[in-house]
């Protein structure tokens, strides 16, 4: 908004109009030269004298006017005249890229104990450090993405809001490979949540902002630029990333966890880590994986609450809206509602649907027995559907295996044929996914009954006889987290299982 100012008597607003009042009274007196080439000032009757006669003394005139009025534009006018700063010019794309996700950006503290450099000794307990990094809201009741480093291990999750507000949270859900997490707090009123970009068409080169709780100092923005995609980042002998964004916006311990900016101010990634010894060497997660990492999550975080029956993904276009349903568990509330496969989702209850993170986020909190609407095209045709969500469904308990006491997997063989039927990819066949334990490493990690298991670390698993000798090695227990790879409609995701490791002595 413009700022309006007044300057009094002799204020810094008050020469420019005296310019302009000195140029007017100077107004330039018509002259003639004598034979001997001197001037005088003579007098002119109306008709001798024409304006048009002192055209170059009119266009100094009219010059020196131009002039000190912009002079007086730019300074202020005199004795409380009214005028209109440049504060527009201070809106900067950064500016305005910033004031659109503050509110959406937290700051996250808090104490975590770190183990003792010598274990072995006697009464030496573990050093307590402070620990510091940022999140960002995804959902208005509370729901916040950081990353998995900023809150593991944390004994007490304190959040902070822009607007100073102060909430501890508890941790939902988490996923060490991906470095990602969701924490929760309790607010007052539904919060503003982060702008979503996406980062599929990022440009080396192009403007990008961080903000985040830089060594503890809150919202502490920077900018930079992209500068280059889809790096490799060995953190240390436990942390790997693929497929980051490389930035040299300046990106400090604290940042972690927070956004990274485009210009117009929607999140293109999740800041995460910082080439140490390095100057402007940066790394952010890809917005697009950490979405789809968040949906996942929450959907982990869902599948003990209730029941729909429903698989979903985006569209390859990305100029559809919604999600295309790719596949319906029978005599599943989706199939009762009578949603089918392809259908394309809009609406959920009063969430639009554009990523899976939104369908997940719609069905937070949602009890069995609750009704919802479902807006769905078919076609050319919209329909408008009741989806009644069910309690979980009770997983009958198989006979005792290793699968299901270590990993909580029930897997089936599928044949050859039905496999390359069904799936167009470079793996040889896999195994069906019929149950999942509550609560186990494959629930956690969100595999899903129906899903085609197709490889354990670096085995492929075509029988159940291949995941029998993946889990009889002797080295078996030093696997872990024992990285495995699933086909899920058109899409191949892989995950870390963290093993049962008393049912793994057990063996």
């Amino acid at each position: 908004m413009p700022v309006v100012s007044s300057t009094g008597q002799g204020g810094a607003g008050e020469w420019p109009i005296t310019l302009v009042l000195s140029v007017l009274r100077r107004r330039r007196r018509p002259c003639r030269t004598l034979a001997n080439g001197v001037t005088t000032n003579v007098q002119l009757t109306s008709s001798e004298y024409s304006p048009m006669a002192d055209r170059p003394a009119l266009l100094l005139v009219i010059c020196r006017w131009t002039a000190c009025v912009g002079l007086a534009a730019l300074f202020g006018w005199p004795n409380g005249v009214a005028t209109v700063r440049g504060s527009e010019l201070r809106q900067t794309p950064v500016v305005k890229a910033v004031q659109r996700v503050r509110l959406a950006v937290v700051n996250i503290r808090g104490e975590k104990t770190l183990a003792a450099e010598n274990e072995n000794s006697p009464g030496e307990s573990g050093r307590r450090v402070n620990g510091m990094g940022t999140g960002v809201v995804i959902d208005p009741r509370g729901f916040i993405l950081t990353n998995h480093h900023v809150v593991d291990g944390v004994r007490e999750i304190q959040v902070t809001m822009a607007d100073g507000e102060r909430y501890t949270a508890r941790l939902v859900v988490r996923d060490p490979e991906t470095d990602l997490a969701v924490i929760r707090i309790d607010p007052v009123k539904p919060l503003k949540t982060i702008v979503v970009g996406t980062s599929s068409d990022l440009m080396p080169g192009e403007s990008v902002v961080a903000v985040g709780n830089a060594y503890g100092y809150e919202h502490t923005v920077t900018r930079g630029i992209v500068s280059a995609l889809h790096r490799a980042v060995q953190v240390s002998d436990a942390q790997y990333y693929e497929d980051l964004i490389q930035t040299d916006a300046s990106i400090n311990p604290g940042n972690s966890g927070g956004p990274l900016l485009n210009i117009d101010g929607e999140m293109i990634g999740i800041n995460v880590a910082v080439r140490a010894g390095a100057q402007g060497i940066g790394f952010a997660i890809p917005v697009d994986k950490a979405m789809d990492v968040a949906a996942e999550l929450l959907a982990a975080y869902n599948v003990q609450k209730n029941w729909h029956g429903l698989a979903v993904e985006r569209p390859l276009r990305s100029d559809e809206h919604g999600l295309i349903v790719t596949a319906v568990d029978p005599n599943s509330p989706a199939a009762s509602a009578g949603l089918q496969a392809g259908d394309m989702l809009k609406k959920i209850g009063d969430t639009d649907l554009e990523r899976a993170l939104d369908f997940h986020r719609s069905l937070v909190d949602r009890r069995s027995g609750e009704n919802l609407e479902v807006t769905v095209s078919r076609g050319d045709e919209p329909l408008h559907l009741t989806l009644t969500l069910a309690a979980p469904p009770t997983v009958a308990k198989p006979a005792i295996s290793p699968t299901w006491e270590v990993l909580g997997l029930e897997l089936k063989p599928i044949t050859a044929d039905e496999f390359r039927q069904k799936f167009q990819t470079r793996y040889r066949g896999g195994l069906t996914v019929t149950a999942v334990k509550p609560n186990s490493p494959a629930s956690i990690q969100g595999i899903h009954p129906g899903d085609v298991l197709v490889g354990m670390h670096i085995w492929e698993t075509v029988s159940t006889e291949n995941v029998a000798y993946i889990m009889s090695r002797p080295d078996f227990a030093s696997l872990a987290p024992l990285k495995f790879f699933i086909l899920r409609g058109s899409e191949t995701l892989y995950g870390f299982l963290t093993l049962n490791q008393t049912a793994t002595s057990r063996r």
